[in-house]
């Protein structure tokens, strides 16, 4: 069996399952694609209220596979640098994904699977899980945003340990840096996300959509810029479909229903 990345629904929910049976869901090129694609169909659908990301049988993601990068090595640079650009591109569709997405994660996030785990929203892992940024075990650096992720969350000392010596962290201690935002028992991190993407759906599509692009341009603006920000997006929520219903809702105490 190859190596591919499933697309399901449950509800509002789009579930991305990264499968690679026998390589523990190491990433492959053809995942990419497909990954990309299927992001893009999702911000143009109305009924996607969330996207997860996870992995199959119980494990996330073990990161590229060590064979085909082995072989890369007798290829033109400019091919894995082709491959690099597409798994970024993937990456910055994570990010600029206007719906809220969730990592689920047992087993293991390993290499560029702790990038990608790293660039959603939100992180749910299995108690036991472990995350490695392990590219300097096999003399490499990493790819995928993970030094960036990891440099932006942290501080300094602590991103360069966790990058430099390849160790694998367990999802408390992430959980305890901020990183991992709910740790459960192990099994039940697709469970746990899905049930937590439900509360997501049942909020104001639009106030939750506008809220990730402020906290994503966040650490790149100035205060000013910010604060210029948040007074567009509020004047243009305040005037939103969803304000009527959210308002109305509270002050009648009932559900809203967007």
């Amino acid at each position: 069996m190859s190596a591919e990345l499933k697309a399901s629904r449950r509800d509002g929910t789009l579930i991305l399952t990264l499968s690679n049976p026998g390589a523990r869901n190491a990433l492959h090129p053809d995942m990419y694609a497909a990954a990309i694609e299927t992001l893009s169909t999702a911000e143009r659908d109305d009924s996607v209220r969330a996207v997860i990301l996870t992995g199959a049988d119980n494990f996330f993601c073990a990161g590229g596979n060590l064979n085909r990068l082995l072989q890369n090595r007798a290829l033109p640079k400019s091919e894995q640098a082709d491959s690099i650009d597409n798994l970024h591109s993937w990456i910055q569709a994570l990010r600029d994904c206007p719906k809220p997405v969730i990592a689920a994660v047992d087993g293991a996030a390993a290499g560029a699977g702790f990038s990608l785990a790293l660039a959603c929203d939100l992180i749910v892992a299995g108690v036991t899980a472990k995350f490695v940024m392990a590219y300097v075990k096999v003399g490499l650096t990493p790819d995928g945003g993970g030094s960036w992720f990891l440099s932006q969350a942290l501080p300094r000392q602590l991103a360069t340990e966790i990058i430099m010596e390849g160790k694998p962290v367990l999802a408390p201690r992430l959980h305890e840096l901020g990183i991992v935002n709910r740790v459960v028992a192990d099994g039940s991190a697709l469970d746990a996300a899905l049930a937590w993407a439900d509360e997501l759906a049942a909020l104001s599509p639009n106030a939750v959509e506008r809220i990730k692009s402020l906290v994503g341009d966040a650490p790149q603006n100035t205060l000013q810029q910010h604060f210029e920000a948040e007074k567009h997006n509020f004047v243009e929520s305040l005037h939103h479909r969803d304000a009527q219903e959210g308002i109305s809702a509270f002050l009648e105490k009932r559900m809203p229903k967007y």
